[in-house]
């Protein structure tokens, strides 16, 4: 059974944990956390992974061999990290599924593509130079657009306000849930599921 790679956006340290920015790595913690036993190493690709079967195959065996994973470097140079892992676990790009925080769609909505512009996003941006394609999977995690004036660059390097923090363990449930889901049936079923509510 072929391997995924599951990437989760977000910049290192304790300064950005609580970041919009980071809600990509925020699900990949919840996928791991979800499936007790397992935790995060250092990886020599300069990111953190952790192995393990996500989603649910037919009559219930486990889903397939997915490695989690959260670049240690910034979310402007997330791109080699990706590249590197791709070649160190030989997973192909049609494999790659990246979790990523996104402006365009409203707070806590999910939404799930392949391929397609970065919209401004820095870490996209250097994953799609680094594979060489912008045909990979996508986890959109909606994060709402600024308010008033304010610079969607500071926006996204704040941390969720009090209320949104009240609704992240849905928002992020859903998301984990979307990663399995795209994992077990694929993207059009998966869309089809997320994209009606």
């Amino acid at each position: 059974m072929d391997t995924w790679l599951v990437i989760g956006l977000g910049n290192p340290g304790p300064k950005y944990a609580g970041n919009r920015h980071n809600v990509g790595a925020m699900v990949a913690a919840e996928l791991v956390a979800r499936h007790g036993g397992g935790s995060f190493k250092a990886h020599k690709a300069r990111a953190s992974v952790c192995e393990l079967r996500l989603g649910m195959g037919p009559g219930g065996v486990p889903g397939p061999r997915c490695v989690v994973a959260v670049p240690s470097s910034y979310m402007n140079e997330s791109g080699g990290p990706v590249s590197a892992l791709l070649k160190f676990y030989s997973v192909d790009v049609e494999r790659l599924i990246v979790v990523h925080d996104e402006l365009d769609i409203p707070a806590g909505v999910i939404r799930l593509k392949r391929g397609g512009g970065e919209g401004g996003h820095n870490g996209l941006r250097s994953i799609t130079k680094s594979v060489g394609t912008k045909d990979y999977l996508r986890v959109r995690v909606g994060i709402g657009r600024p308010p008033g004036r304010m610079d969607p660059a500071d926006y996204v390097l704040r941390d969720f306000s009090a209320t949104e923090r009240r609704e992240l363990p849905f928002v992020l449930g859903d998301a984990a849930d979307a990663v399995e889901s795209l994992v077990s049936l694929g993207l059009v079923d998966t869309q089809q599921r997320f994209h009606a509510r």
